[in-house]
């Protein structure tokens, strides 16, 4: 699926698959965020950090009617508080979203798949 955005200028296709890529390099980017995890991580059991060419595996969009519905796969560094990261992952995509692409995000949804201890 894609968004399609029109101004007077034309009609812009903005598939799904280029918003997981922003959502993902916006989402690394947040402290306490270890990487992105893939979404059968947990089935397969695999704790596999995404690389960036592969974030699209680790977000779905969701466009259910005009609304945009976003669900995301990530894992997250110990000692941090989960319920605090995943506010400040939220709150930075919604803003990275609107900024860049100029699309606003009804809710996104954070599924922690695994806690890693990172070197500093």
């Amino acid at each position: 699926m894609s968004m399609e955005v029109k101004n007077e200028f034309g009609k812009i296709d903005i598939t799904n698959d280029v918003i997981a890529q922003v959502v993902g390099e916006a989402t690394i980017e947040c402290y306490g965020i270890v990487g992105m995890a893939s979404r059968h991580q947990i089935r397969d059991g695999l704790t596999e950090i995404l690389r960036k060419e592969n974030f699209v595996r680790g977000v779905i969009v969701r466009n259910i009617g005009e609304e945009i519905h976003i669900d995301m796969y990530v894992i997250v560094s110990y000692g941090t508080k989960i319920s605090e990261v995943a506010y400040q992952v939220q709150s930075k995509v919604k803003y990275t979203l609107k900024k860049t692409i100029g699309m606003t995000v009804n809710s996104v949804n954070i599924f922690v798949q695994g806690v890693r201890v990172t070197n500093l």
